[in-house]
């Protein structure tokens, strides 16, 4: 038999192929379970099992444990304490990772349906699944990176603020080199959002590669009732980094053109910290009614405590307290690059980057409209069961089996 098509007349279905489980390799060069990636990856692996697939994992360490998993290998823990990368240096982490969640492929190629990559440690792997014939998917947890370096620098000049090289998002020439020849090596690329997609159409990406799947919430115990006082000025929730990236400067120079700044509360949960530069251009920004608090882990919390969640970054993949916000029946207020899932005027309200006119006068409405404000929160928070990570977990099933359709990129064909 083939793994790869075209397969003969006497082929037997796979699991793929019938809407059987399937046995998944996930690669992760992060220890799963931390927050923000972390906690991405940790989702996924979770709801996979719990969908019955059989899922191989490989991950630098594991911080929180996953019940049911077909294998554990990790590529960076001695005697299940996780050695940092910076230990080894974070580029030869990565490659120690890419090839041992590589051999594993290699090892295990007969039993795989599917392998699923994640960013910077993955182009040995890639490599293995081509050859074993096998589907292979990258996921994109951000825009294509040469549109997120162009639209974080044109915003930082605009600024006048130069970003460390240590973030993320600072414009780095070897690490997009990276990041294009894995996209180019993967059969489909795990894209989250619309945004997401659209910048990689933008760059020539052929459309049947970019697989939309989607980020989700875990509920916990059902939120609070919400009140709705009109008396009651409104409460606005930043929960961010305090990077330019994600447009707090937008956030603090709409509250302070808004209406809602005058007895109303924004309160900022980031790190204002972490450029410099850009800490002065925030501080004149921090007005009256302005709380600014450290970045917190606490995320119900905070949504509990507001009535709008103001996100109006200039890139993102898909945030996940948009997420959040929708489940507790916090109103998003946020750009429409911030890869949010709802409809606007149905489950929140929409303005694009760097729109502070309108973001004002979005605060302005509901500030005014209470009937308006409450007929958003219950819309959002009914839209709440479409927006787990269960839901999110089918979504990425489909494209696994959707990625199984697709030519292999340049693989050769392999007979059992």
């Amino acid at each position: 038999m083939t793994r790869f098509p075209p397969r003969p007349s006497t082929h037997r279905p796979t699991s793929v192929d019938v809407g059987a489980p399937l046995t998944v390799l996930y690669s992760f060069p992060h220890p799963v379970g931390a927050p923000g990636i972390g906690w991405t990856a940790w989702n996924q692996v979770t709801e996979l099992v719990a969908a019955g697939h059989r899922v191989h994992l490989v991950t630098t360490s594991l911080e929180r444990p996953v019940a049911g998993l077909a294998s554990l290998t990790t590529t960076l823990a001695v005697a299940g304490v996780r050695v940092p990368h910076r230990a080894l240096g974070r580029e030869r982490a990565f490659r120690h990772h890419d090839r041992v969640a590589a051999r594993a492929v290699t090892r295990l190629a007969d039993t795989l349906d599917v392998v699923h990559a994640w960013p910077a440690a993955c182009l040995a792997t890639l490599g293995a699944a081509r050859e074993a014939g096998l589907p292979a998917v990258r996921e994109v947890p951000n825009t294509h990176t040469a549109h997120a370096f162009a639209v974080v620098a044109a915003e930082c000049a605009r600024l006048g603020v130069a970003m460390p090289p240590r973030l993320a998002h600072a414009g780095d020439p070897r690490k997009l080199r990276l990041e294009e020849a894995e996209y180019e090596a993967a059969t489909a690329l795990l894209v989250p959002s619309e945004p997401v997609r659209r910048s990689f159409l933008d760059r020539g990406a052929a459309p049947e590669r970019l697989l939309r799947h989607r980020y989700g919430y875990r509920p916990g115990g059902a939120p609070p009732p919400r009140q709705y006082d009109p008396a009651r000025p409104l409460r606005a929730v930043f929960l961010g980094r305090g990077e330019p990236r994600k447009g707090l400067h937008h956030a603090l120079a709409a509250w302070a053109a808004s209406g809602a700044s005058r007895e109303g509360r924004l309160v900022v949960h980031g790190d204002l910290g972490l450029v410099p530069q850009y800490r002065a251009v925030l501080e004149p920004l921090v007005t009256a009614g302005v709380d600014v608090r450290p970045f917190t882990a606490n995320v119900p919390g905070a949504l509990a405590a507001a009535d709008v969640l103001l996100l109006p970054t200039v890139e993102e993949g898909s945030a996940l307290v948009t997420y959040e916000a929708q489940a507790a029946g916090v109103v998003p207020l946020v750009s429409t690059a911030a890869g949010a899932l709802l409809d606007h005027g149905v489950h929140g309200l929409l303005h694009e980057p760097g729109d502070v006119a309108t973001l004002a006068a979005h605060l302005d409405l509901l500030a005014r409209d209470r009937v308006r404000l409450r007929r958003l929160s219950e819309a959002a928070a009914a839209h709440a069961p479409e927006l787990t990570w269960q839901a999110a977990g089918g979504e990425l099933v489909a494209a696994y089996r959707a990625a199984a359709t697709l030519p292999r990129r340049g693989s050769r064909v392999r007979a059992a």
